[in-house]
């Protein structure tokens, strides 16, 4: 039922319902709402008469009347354009799913994994057990465990880079070993423990901060260097050639003794000499040595009864020996034209 205010809101209603009707785009009725309804719009003004009229009760039923007509109207202009909007997206997003399927090209290896995951297949092989341990370790796994106290001149070299005063990225895998030892009280290991090691080191062609080693430790009674040997023998033989042989050169780590650097004969002169093996018919691969009977007693073994050895392979090393890199940090760059030079197998 129409009351005697109904005509002072007539004209702007109508008003504004044909502008609604013109709107072309959403963003003109978005216009129109913030020009009429907003707080100071010129509709939402037309309250403030309230305060003139005698009626109050009736002025105000006219005024909420013609404007819930326009917001009304006004949101159902709002919706037919956001349907209208979504139709038109839907219709360019639209697959046709009769079309072919696109081919994807499959994925290559990284020469670095293809050699890690050959070493653990070696020595997996020969009954070995896969260990990892943590990145992030503390002073005794990484070096007092292994019969380097601090202050020992062989931290040099490795003593690089800490987060605090006791935790620091370890510097080689040999911590993993200090892990399991501790944990077998005693009794025989047989493992390699690969992974990511840190040191400040300077980048270059042959030298990274970041590099991968597969350590190996076995520990049981009646071991000796000649197991140590017949190992690391066959495993050059399955790695590079089945024509390949190995030698000891004596060297010093702090975690065993006696201590040896292994070289294996140039796969690529069969040891006649070449620019590989800078003429001299070996190259060195690993450094290795029966464990220390120092780290034997402080995690738990009698060396009176248990002996055991160790060795340390550089993957990046392998790698770039066996198929002929030039540039250790070519492996960390995800440059796929390098991936790809190396997804052949390499025979014998």
């Amino acid at each position: 039922m129409s009351n005697r205010y109904d005509t002072i809101f007539e004209e702007i209603e109508n008003k504004i319902l044909e502008l609604i009707v013109k709107a072309k785009v959403l963003d003109e009725l978005v216009d129109i709402r913030n020009k009429y309804l907003s707080k100071k719009g010129e509709f939402s003004v037309l309250m403030n008469k309230i305060r003139e009229v005698e009626d109050k009760k009736a002025f105000g039923e006219s005024y909420n009347l013609a404007r819930k007509k326009i917001e009304t109207r006004l949101s159902e202009k709002i919706a037919e354009f956001q349907k209208f909007a979504l139709n038109e997206q839907l219709k360019s997003q639209m697959i046709d799913i009769t079309l072919p399927g696109i081919n994807q090209e499959s994925g290559k290896m990284n020469p670095f994994f293809k050699v890690k995951r050959e070493i653990e297949d070696i020595f997996i092989g020969m009954g070995y057990t896969v260990e990892n341990g943590p990145e992030v370790d503390s002073d005794r796994y990484v070096f007092e465990l292994l019969n380097i106290p601090k202050d020992h001149p062989a931290r040099d070299m490795q003593d690089t880079l800490y987060i605090d005063d006791n935790l620091l990225l370890r510097s080689h895998t040999s911590s993993v070993q200090a892990h399991v030892m501790e944990k077998a009280k005693g009794k025989p290991i047989k493992i390699i423990c690969p992974g990511k090691t840190f040191r400040r080191d300077d980048d270059d062609m042959t030298h990274s901060h970041q590099f991968a080693q597969v350590e190996g430790l076995v520990i049981d009674k009646n071991i000796n260097l000649g197991n140590l040997k017949a190992t690391l023998e066959l495993f050059a033989k399955k790695m590079f050639s089945k024509d390949a042989k190995i030698r000891f050169r004596s060297s010093y780590f702090p975690f065993t003794e006696p201590s040896v650097e292994v070289d294996v004969s140039c796969f690529a002169c069969k040891g006649k000499g070449c620019s590989v093996c800078k003429g001299s018919g070996w190259i060195e691969i690993l450094g290795a040595g029966m464990v220390h009977p120092n780290v034997l007693k402080m995690s738990g073994y009698d060396p009176e009864i248990y002996s055991g050895y160790a060795f340390g392979i550089g993957i990046e090393r392998v790698a770039m020996l066996r198929y002929g890199i030039d540039d250790i940090r070519r492996f960390y760059q995800s440059d796929i034209r390098f991936i790809e030079e190396f997804n052949k197998k390499v025979e014998d």
